[in-house]
Formats: structure tokens, sequence, C-alpha cells
């Protein structure tokens, strides 16, 4: 059972389930799919899909996650960067609007879901560190922008296309002569509206005396009170010839699909999958962990990638596309009272009636409305300030960020990212290639070592200390011979050279070699190399190579140890040195 449950977490919240969680799951399910049928909607207009495939997205796939998913609140559905993601991806392969169009988003959803699995199975969750927090906040914020300013051709009612900033400005400036005002005031208003419910309904009704909880809750239905009023004003002023609108969509259940087999369309959807797997995955499972801390809950990472593989396996084979946990979604879900993944099901319920019995009414819902909710929602994610922070504490981390940003706009969503996690690697490797490198010297009364540049300390004219800021490997290696001889040199009273290791965490075979021709150069100057501080796992892999047999230095415990023992009159004047300013205190 508990192998059982380590697979299948579902077994093991179901297992304790009540009446209580029922009630709250129930709430929790009604709130969440009055936000995500006008978002499902929405967002499979964002990936250039049929509006139907947004629903469909949104049944199986949130079952499936329920099942093998490790949290408990998160909500699975479509997103507006995947989906952005998926457009690009999909749009290189095949004509936007076509049939083969919608078999190969169905295919990358597989492909996607498929990956996602096999690394859980893999445990290897941890790959998705490569992707840095300044990279995903740039992406994110250049995907939002690049959304929210290619959605503007729904606003205006023009027929534009592509999938960057160079292709879509131009066509929008070029074609606002030919705007369509009944759709400019419909987008303009709705997206009015809609900011203003962001912003300020919330207080208006909490003046009216609603309670929070309540008015927060109505706050996030506003898209739907923006759907229905502009369904009703496109039928009433029978307004459908002069506005794009979302025309007939099939009622039904999600047909069952089989994505098309071709060897050659799989390799090349599988770069895009990883991609797309990649960032749901990092989205998702930051939000199911900033969630589940709330409660004091544990989030499984490679669980989560069965879970979101599981979720888009399913979305493959009931028509739709690739999906992932949704950060506004799965918020509302949290603050509603969600206790377990039913509530998940219970939405798919209600999006599976919704599709069966209420699509004729969404006929005369114009694509303008959609644009709308698209631009309100991804605006929110730009994250300004987190660039004004990263720009004043890393200039480094502000490189990847910058970009990826840059990147995104200019070249697409794969670029971009790509760009981001290169910048990152390259910028770490130029850091660590020059570690941080300090002498130091005895802090008077204690037994603590620290920088001469920073500290009043005492130093030692025969014994140099050296404390080494950087695990040791291939990259900084040469940079550490080099460093070592600079600051040798000149110095002809020097016996001994202390290498001091607190923060050494690995010494790779380069590096393994550096220190050996190190130690073999002060050797032949007359001055012997020693190690202090030396960590066990280091010590562990030193030991199991040649380096002592050739060693002539000594390995200390403490850098104390190491000063004691080659120039105990530095300790002793560092003693001393606190004597004498207590006596002249007393």
């Amino acid at each position: 059972m508990t192998k059982l449950k380590r697979f299948i977490p579902a077994v093991d919240w179901l297992s304790r389930y009540d009446r209580g969680q029922l009630s709250n799951d129930l709430l929790a399910s009604i709130i969440v799919t009055i936000m995500l049928i006008p978002q499902s909607l929405a967002y499979a207009m964002l990936a250039g899909l049929p509006p139907q495939m947004g629903l469909y997205a949104s049944i199986l796939p949130l079952v499936a996650y329920a099942v093998f998913g490790s949290s408990r609140t998160l909500a699975v559905g479509p997103v507006a960067v995947v989906s952005l993601m998926t457009a690009t991806a999909v749009s290189q392969v095949a004509t936007p609007g076509s049939p083969e169009y919608i078999a190969v988003a169905i295919l990358l959803a597989l492909l996607s879901g498929l990956f996602l699995i096999a690394m859980g199975l893999l445990r290897l969750g941890f790959l998705a560190n490569l992707l840095s927090h300044p990279v995903i906040s740039g992406f994110i914020s250049a995907s939002a922008i690049l959304i929210a300013i290619s959605q503007l051709k729904h606003i205006l009612g023009l027929k534009v296309e592509g999938q960057v900033l160079s292709d879509i400005v131009p066509a929008l400036l070029q074609g606002l002569g030919a705007t369509s005002i009944p759709t400019l005031i419909i987008g303009a208003l709705s997206v009015a509206f809609l900011f203003w419910v962001r912003s300020r309904l919330q207080a208006l009704l909490l003046a009216l005396g609603i309670a929070p909880h309540w008015a927060s809750m109505l706050v996030k239905a506003g898209p739907v009170a923006a759907v229905l009023v502009s369904i009703g004003a496109v039928a009433g002023l029978q307004l459908a010839d002069q506005v794009r609108i979302v025309g007939a969509i099939p009622q039904g259940l999600p047909p069952l699909t089989l994505p098309p087999f071709d060897a050659e369309l799989w390799g090349k959807l599988l770069p895009a999958a990883i991609l797309i797997s990649v960032v749901g995955f990092v989205e998702s499972v930051s939000v199911a962990q900033s969630l589940a801390a709330k409660r004091r809950q544990r989030i499984d990472a490679d669980q989560e990638l069965v879970g979101l593989g599981a979720a888009n396996v399913a979305a493959a084979v009931t028509g739709g596309y690739p999906v992932t946990g949704g950060f506004a979604r799965s918020v509302v879900n949290y603050d509603a009272g969600a206790q377990t993944p039913l509530a998940g099901v219970f939405t798919a319920v209600m999006i599976a009636i919704t599709a069966v019995f209420l699509t004729p009414l969404f006929y005369y819902l114009p694509n303008a409305v959609l644009a709308a909710t698209i631009i309100v929602a991804v605006l929110s994610l730009v994250d300004l300030d987190a660039i004004r922070r990263i720009w004043h504490y890393s200039k480094q981390d502000f490189a990847a960020l910058a970009g990826t940003i840059v990147m995104t706009l200019l070249a697409g969503v794969e670029a971009g990212i790509v760009t981001g996690v290169t910048l990152s690697i390259l910028l770490f490797l130029w850091h660590t290639s020059q570690p941080h490198m300090a002498v130091v010297g005895q802090v008077p009364g204690t037994e603590h070592f620290r920088n001469i540049e920073r500290h009043q300390v005492i130093t030692s004219d025969k014994v140099l200390s050296i404390r080494v800021d950087e695990s040791l490997y291939f990259v900084n290696a040469r940079h550490l011979e080099n460093q070592i001889g600079k600051r040798v040199a000149g110095h002809t009273a020097l016996t001994d050279v202390v290498l001091m290791c607190p923060a050494v965490n690995m010494i790779d075979a380069s590096a393994l070699e550096s220190l050996e021709m190190i130690a073999s150069r002060l050797a032949s100057a007359g001055i012997r190399l020693h190690l202090s501080e030396v960590k066990g796992p280091v010590m562990d892999r030193l030991e199991r190579s040649d380096f002592f047999e050739h060693f002539t230095g000594q390995v200390f415990l403490s850098q104390y140890e190491a000063m004691h023992t080659l120039d105990p009159e530095v300790t002793e004047r560092a003693a001393k040195s606190v004597r004498t300013a207590l006596k002249q205190v007393v």
C-alpha cells in the first residue's frame, strides 16, 4: 500500500476524505470553473486552435493530475505562456487553422506528456534547476508582453500574422487604417472593465459591506461578466457581421484522438516539447510548493513530473493541447478553500457539462473579449519589481534576465529560453573561473581568521594564509596557480603557505594536478604547501588519489591549528594583544 501511495498519491488522500473536505472542494470547483471557462476559450485562441480545444484540455487532464499529482491545490489546464509556446512550435510545421495544425498541437501534448513522465520515473526533476529564477522571471515577463501585443490584432479587428515583435508591430501599424470600430469599442471597453474589476471592484464591494471572501470571489468572476454582457450586446445589436465572433462550438464530450505517428514530425517537435515541458514544470512546481508551504504540506517534484505528464497525455487522447499548473487559477483554488485534488475533478465535470450543453451560448462571443481577458491576465505577469531588484543585486543575473527578455521579444520564446539558460551557464563559468581569494590573518583574542583587507588582524611573515572561496575545478585551476604564484612573489622570509578550504566543496582532476604543480613549484623555492579546514567528502577524494604520496605538507583541522603549529608566535601575539588591552581598560 505504501508503494501504491507513492506512485498514485490519490490513494492516500482519498482514504482520509470526509464530508467537510467535500463541501470545500465543491465550492472551490464552482469558483474555478467560472474562471476557467473564459480562460480556456481565450488560451485556445492564443494557441491558434479552435475554442473547444481549450475546454477539452480542461476536462480529462484535471482528472489525470488529481490521480497522479502530489499537490492538493494546484489547478491544471491551459495557461498563457504554454499556449504561446504551442502556437510558436506548431506554426513552424503546419499552417494555422488547418486540420494538420490541430493534429500537431495534439501530438505536442503527447510528446510533452511522455517526456515529463520519463523525467519523473528517472527522478530527474532536479534538471529544472538549470532554469534560474532571473531567466524564468525574464522569460515570463517578456512572454506576457509578447502575448499582450499579439492580442491587439483582435482588439482592433485586424488579421496579423507573426510570433515576434519585429513581425507583429509593423503589421499592426500598417493595418491601423482597416481597424474595425465596433470591434475596437467592444475590445477597449472589455479591457477597461477587466482592469477596473481587478484593481477597484474589491474595494468597492468591501465598502458596501460584502465579506472579503465573497468580494474576492466576485472579482475573479469578472471575465464571466464581460463574456455574458458582450454576447448579449452582439446578439441584441446584431453586430455579428461587423465583429469577429467565436461562432459555432461543437457540442459534446471530448473525442478520443490518436496523435499522428510520424517519426520525422516527432523529431521536429521534440525540442519544442522539451522546452514546453520544462517551462511548464518549473512554473507549476513553483506555484505548488508556495501553496503547499502555507499548509505545511509536501510536494514531490518527481511525482509532479508524473502528474503533469499524465495530464498532458490525457489532453492528447481527448483532443486537447499542452497544459500545466496555472498560477492565478491555483491561487483562486487555494483561496476558495480547496482541500484535495478532487476539486479539480469536480471542475472537470462542470467543464464537461459546459461542453455538452452550454457551448451554443458562446456563439456570439466576440474574439475581442477573449483577447481582453488574455491581455489583462498576462500583464499581471510582468514583474518590473523583480527586474529592478535583480539589477541592484547582481549584474550577472541581470545580464541573463535581460538577454532572455530581448531574445524572447525579438526572436521568439524558444530562442529566449535557450539564450537565458546559455547565458546563465556561461556567466556562472566566468564567475567561478575567477574565484575570490583572500589573504587572512588572526583576529586578536579569537581563533578566527579573516580577510586582511576587511579586518584588523595579526599576520605572520613566515606563513602566508590564503582562503579560497570557491570549489576548485578545471575552469579555475589555472587561476589558482597564477594567484598563489603572484601572492608568494617577493616574500623572501616565507617558509609556508596554507591553503584554507572551508568553501571548497569539490576538487576535480584538473584542480588536483594544479595543486600538485603548486606544491612542486613552492618546494623548489623552499616553501611548503599545507591545507586546512578541508571538508570530509573532499578529503575522501584526495585520499583515493596518490596526492598524499607526494605531498610534503600537512592537512590541519583548523586554520588556528595550522598557525599555532607553523608560527606559534603569531597566535601568542594575538592572545597577548587582547590581554594588554584588557589591562589598559582596568
